[in-house]
């Protein structure tokens, strides 16, 4: 048998395979490791005591030199609109947020992938942030089983978006880690992939790299020449075009029924004009795709505002006559702090704000 350190081992931050490897390390047979994380992801259980049809010998071994990282520091913020924010502080202090959304038959959680944001769109606060770290995909898997302790009876997540803090493509080996386990149907959560989305505010080289993953992309688009790009998005604009982009786009493998969406965070002023409206509708021509709009949730020292909705009616409707599905995202959990871009912490009287988007990231 392998003798391990004083350490203690966190269960959750393994692979299946690395829990093969742990298990097959202790002399344990094989299906222990199944069994294992069918206690951890599907039961969601947060002590060794727990795991009844582990032996009494293997669950003292476990509480005597293992761990179970799930995190028990958090706050909930409940809207009006029946939105939920959760804030979790990590082992390392560290703060992320993720946003539990009703919509009718719908229940959608959208799950942060970085401790802020890579990318600095200045229309999101997250942006703000700079990086502090990736996620591990045992943190952003985290954030689901959190959800789902706190669901009434009856409910259940029906769909999973990567659209909160930090870009997804930008830490895709720990994201594609985590949708394993959460589509996983023998120890793993059972998510279908077609019930989650995976945003980018547009990292073109690392588009490919999604489509084995078997879920939908999301492109978070917002401008449609590279000068306002560069004025609004300038490090996802430095790293790629938008010409770059959307080759990406046209070049990304779609099944038959699959299309990509394109997000479009409407600046009064700036990106909601006629013009880009047209520019938006040539860009997009031949695509299969559809449209989200969302219109900007102000945000303080932000310079940006809210369109008119006059303007967004009026963006919305060439958008249709140029034969493009478009869809208008209702802003949602705004009282708590929660509505798209607003992502962060503000310094106010009271001590420091945590904020959070719940529909596009930047």
């Amino acid at each position: 048998m392998i003798q391990h350190g004083s350490a203690r081992t966190n269960l959750l931050a393994f692979t299946e395979s690395g829990m093969a490897a742990y298990v097959a390390s202790l002399g344990w047979p094989a299906y222990r490791a199944s069994q294992i994380l069918r206690w951890l992801y599907q039961d969601r259980i947060r002590t060794f005591a727990a795991m009844s049809n582990l032996p009494q010998k293997d669950r003292e071994y476990l509480t005597a030199n293992c761990s179970i990282e799930r995190t028990s520091n958090i706050h909930v913020f409940s809207s009006q609109d029946g939105t939920k924010k959760f804030v979790l502080t990590l082992a390392d202090g560290n703060q992320v947020e993720c946003v539990l959304i009703p919509d009718e038959d719908r229940l959608t959680l959208c799950l942060s992938t970085q401790v802020g944001c890579t990318l600095d769109c200045g229309f999101c606060l997250t942006g703000t942030l700079g990086l502090r770290r990736n996620l591990r995909a045992h943190e952003i898997v985290d954030q689901v089983l959190l959800a789902q302790d706190h669901l009434h009876a009856g409910e259940r997540l029906t769909n999973l978006v990567f659209m909160g803090m930090g870009e997804p493509l930008a830490n895709l080996d720990a994201v594609a880690d985590a949708v394993t386990r959460l589509t996983d149907q023998t120890w793993g959560l059972g998510f279908s992939g077609r019930r989650i989305t995976i945003s980018t505010a547009g990292l073109a080289s690392r588009i490919k790299d999604v489509a084995p993953l078997k879920v939908n992309l999301a492109i978070s688009l917002n401008a449609t020449t590279d000068e306002l790009r560069q004025q609004i998005m300038p490090a996802a604009n430095r790293l790629h075009s938008l010409q770059a982009l959307l080759a990406a786009c046209r070049a990304y493998p779609l099944a038959d029924r699959e299309r990509l969406t394109f997000e479009y965070v409407l600046l009064a002023d700036v990106n909601d004009r006629a013009e880009d409206a047209a520019r938006l509708v040539k860009l997009l021509r031949g695509l299969r795709c559809k449209v989200n709009l969302i219109p900007f949730n102000p945000f303080p020292g932000s310079p940006y505002r809210r369109p008119s909705d006059t303007a967004i009616d009026s963006f919305q409707n060439i958008l249709r006559r140029g034969h493009l599905d478009v869809y208008l995202r209702r802003s949602r959990g705004r009282d708590v702090l929660g509505a798209c871009g607003q992502l962060g912490r503000l310094e106010t009287g009271e001590g420091p704000v945590a904020l959070t988007q719940i529909q596009a990231r930047c």
